[in-house]
């Protein structure tokens, strides 16, 4: 079957048409994104604006008619934390509901941290071990760390690229105003690492999300078309030679970077101060990017509950003759 999964983020509205199976891999079959930047158009009081929410149904519109011209039999609809933190989120929801038909699934921020967790878990598989999981946002950081599909503990930090991209005007920002966010970063992150660190070191690190496979193609990883299975590592003492010469660059000069859009460069040095304390403080010297995140999650989820309906019952071993 095809299943369309749209998610409407702090940065985008992304349809991704799959085509899966219970028991087999999600093969991609189409891309339907737009840049929104929902985090960036909240008034003073948290609410998103009419022309916001006007902006909002037309891409969501348009997603839904993008699904339905590639033959996905059902949609996954669901928003994060832009949707989430909105003051006036219920009126927008219902707005959507209204116009487009569709109910959208407001995640929380555990719940985001979880399913991005089973995403990698399912890529990685049994052999990587007890896992860490980071994944940047444009509205948060998801942290999970765990051994089976489920995690064992999993945070989200109101720490996103876009959010915390406003905490530095200027082009480029002030030293000042750098300083002042790195430190506030890490004392977010500080507070959360004697939760995880109680359940040991983690076997593999991985992160997720477009910050971080944009900061290891700056970092001299593989291209995105040389395809999903070449490996992609960040290694810490690359991302700390890189920061100080992001923050030193003009949003201009970050576009002209390898892998980064023009639609993203502002938001890059954030990411890279967000990703570089993680990797410091849960001691992280190197670590691999996951090509699956939370859109994958979703529908990995949604094909486990779809197996389970097709065969509710346990299995049942055959009967083996004693000695």
């Amino acid at each position: 079957m095809r299943l369309g999964v749209l998610d409407v983020g702090s940065n985008t509205v992304h349809l991704l048409a799959v085509d899966a199976h219970p028991g087999a891999r999600p093969l991609p079959a189409h891309s339907h994104k737009a840049e929104l930047r929902l985090a960036e158009l909240l008034d003073a009081d948290g609410a998103i604006g009419p022309e916001g929410v006007d902006r909002l149904i037309d891409v969501i519109t348009k997603a839904l008619q993008a699904a339905e011209d590639k033959g996905c039999e059902e949609v996954l609809p669901f928003a994060t934390s832009a949707v989430r933190e909105a003051s006036n989120a219920d009126l927008v929801l219902a707005r959507v509901r209204t116009e487009t038909g569709i109910d959208l699934a407001v995640l929380t921020g555990e719940e985001e941290a979880r399913l991005t967790f089973l995403a990698a878990r399912r890529w990685f598989g049994w052999s990587a071990g007890k896992l860490l999981v980071l994944d940047i946002g444009g509205g948060s950081l998801e942290i999970a760390f765990g051994m089976d599909e489920e995690p064992d503990a999993a945070v989200s930090l109101p720490l996103g690229a876009g959010r915390l991209t406003a905490m530095l005007p200027g082009d480029p920002p002030d030293p000042q105003d750098v300083k002042a966010l790195r430190r506030h970063v890490r004392a977010q992150i500080a507070r959360t690492v004697g939760e995880f660190s109680r359940f040991g070191k983690p076997d593999h690190i991985v992160a997720t999300s477009k910050t971080f496979k944009q900061l290891a193609r700056i970092a001299g990883a593989a291209r995105s078309a040389e395809g999903l299975y070449v490996q992609r590592d960040l290694s810490r003492k690359s991302l700390e030679e890189w920061v100080p010469k992001l923050a030193a660059m003009t949003v201009e000069q970050r576009a002209e970077l390898p892998g980064v859009s023009e639609g993203r460069a502002r938001q890059v040095l954030a990411g890279a101060l967000v990703a570089e304390a993680a990797m410091d403080l849960f001691d992280a010297a190197e670590l691999e990017v996951c090509p699956w995140a939370l859109r994958e999650g979703v529908i990995l989820r949604r094909l486990d509950h779809l197996t389970a309906r097709l065969d509710p019952s346990p299995a049942r071993l055959p009967h083996l003759p004693t000695a």
